[in-house]
């Protein structure tokens, strides 16, 4: 049976759905125990933290729904968040997606679908109607409808190089809101700028007689030395001073001899993000000539996708870290030089894949709960227009611009879909709620402020 734009709209009826706090928990099972109720704090403060955290949730959704058929490259967790500013190799600020944890082939719509019930979550978030807050939606598929449009139009080459650069973003801007807006996301941009690895190494380690060592906030960011005892961190950071060297043979030769410039100093597990709570995260502090040169890494674990088990005959890799870094280096117009990845035995002895990045090089993500309406507005333009163009790097876009043709259908069926689904996850944040009261997960005490 072919798949007609209005069926984008549906969602799985309630009877059909999984429990989404038996695939949390599913989740949980292969993450580091003691973080998973930090995860579960993160997500249950709000219907949007619920929603950032509940990919999996998600894609068991998405699968039980008619799909077009038409596979590309996907994000797998398209939210609003998970676009961003960041700096290219050559130094410009570009915008675009910046989180490829879940990357794998499959229905393109999948990702339009996430991004614009991310847009209602917020946007409810937010205190608009509901004729605003579909309106958001619509604005994001529509984005991603006309860029995708324009994308068939252009060469191969186009295509691949096009991307969204800051410059361009303030010029939009400026001509559409009021001066504080403006100067407030000339003021986000400014930070963004100055987040390397020198605001890191300020930030994130202490320094005595010129010797850094990072900082210690447990849970959330703990020496190695602290998590395993001073003998067993020596293991460790031999380990993780092997797993460098394995890495760097997953770098082109000019960034491999680049990184050889920078040593090993100092190791930490990071909790990062709100989905990502829980999967085995660190931080290594590379050091050039002296402490004002540093080089922050991460090297974050790399699972399976959330989506691989709902795509049939999808690809099999021997390395969720390349997985990672192949989708990235696919979706992205610049990736970071320093991206790679590498595989290593964890303290317990059971294998872990990984892949590895700059913790810090000008990015930046805009904070949501501090748009108007009409920069919300904006912002789903701008999302959906960077996601069409990390689509049509392949050549799924011509079937993609084919589908979804020139007229409204399109954004009515997304924005259809992203307000029953938006409902969808406010009862499915409610059941977190409730899981916690009734002691089913546990869900730590975070500080405030």
């Amino acid at each position: 049976m072919t798949t007609r734009l209005a069926d984008l709209a549906d969602v799985p009826p309630s009877a059909d759905r999984r429990d989404p706090i038996d695939i949390l928990t599913e989740q949980a099972a292969s993450r580091v125990p003691e973080l998973v109720p930090v995860r579960y704090a993160r997500m249950v403060a709000t219907p949007f933290t619920f929603y950032r955290g509940a990919a999996a949730v998600m894609a068991a959704d998405l699968a039980a729904t008619p799909d077009s058929g038409i596979h590309t490259q996907l994000c797998g967790d398209a939210h609003l968040s998970n676009f961003g500013l960041f700096f290219t190799p050559e130094r410009r600020m570009a915008f675009d997606l910046n989180d490829f944890d879940e990357t794998y082939p499959g229905p393109f719509e999948w990702d339009v679908k996430r991004l614009a019930a991310s847009f209602v979550v917020a946007a409810q978030a937010n205190g608009l109607d509901d004729k605003d807050v579909r309106a958001v939606a619509c604005r994001s598929a529509r984005a991603y409808r006309k860029s995708m449009a324009r994308s068939v139009t252009k060469s191969t080459l186009d295509c691949w190089y096009a991307h969204v650069n800051a410059d361009e973003i303030i010029a939009d801007l400026g001509e559409k809101l009021d001066t504080a807006a403006v100067e407030r996301t000339n003021k986000f941009l400014k930070k963004a700028r100055h987040r390397d690895s020198v605001q890191a190494l300020s930030k994130l380690c202490v320094v005595t007689d010129g010797i850094a060592h990072i900082r210690s906030d447990p849970p959330l960011l703990v020496p190695i030395n602290e998590l395993f005892g001073e003998q067993d961190a020596e293991m460790l950071a031999r380990e993780l001073t092997h797993r460098l060297a394995e890495y760097r043979a997953t770098l082109p030769p000019e960034v491999a001899q680049l990184l050889d410039q920078f040593t090993y100093e100092e190791a930490a597990r990071k909790v990062v993000g709100v989905g990502s709570v829980g999967t085995r995260a660190w931080i290594a502090l590379m050091v050039g000539r002296d402490l004002s040169d540093p080089l922050f890494l991460q090297m974050k674990e790399a699972q399976e996708s959330v989506l691989a088990k709902y795509v049939p005959a999808g690809p099999s890799f021997d390395n969720q870290g390349r997985r990672v870094v192949e989708g990235q280096r696919l979706m992205q117009a610049a990736s970071d030089a320093f991206l790679g990845w590498q595989s290593g035995l964890d303290p317990e002895g059971i294998g872990r894949d990984f892949y590895i990045r700059q913790l810090r090089d000008g990015k930046g993500s805009v904070v949501i709960e501090a748009l108007e309406p009409r920069g919300l507005m904006l912002y789903a333009k701008l999302c959906g227009r960077a996601l069409a163009q990390a689509h049509a790097r392949t050549a799924s876009r011509y079937a993609i611009a084919e589908f979804i043709g020139r007229g409204r259908g399109f954004e009515d069926a997304i924005a259809d879909f992203a307000m029953s689904y938006a409902s969808i996850n406010v009862e499915d944040h409610e059941a977190l709620e409730q899981a916690i009261a009734q002691g089913r997960v546990e869900a730590a005490q975070l500080p405030t402020g």
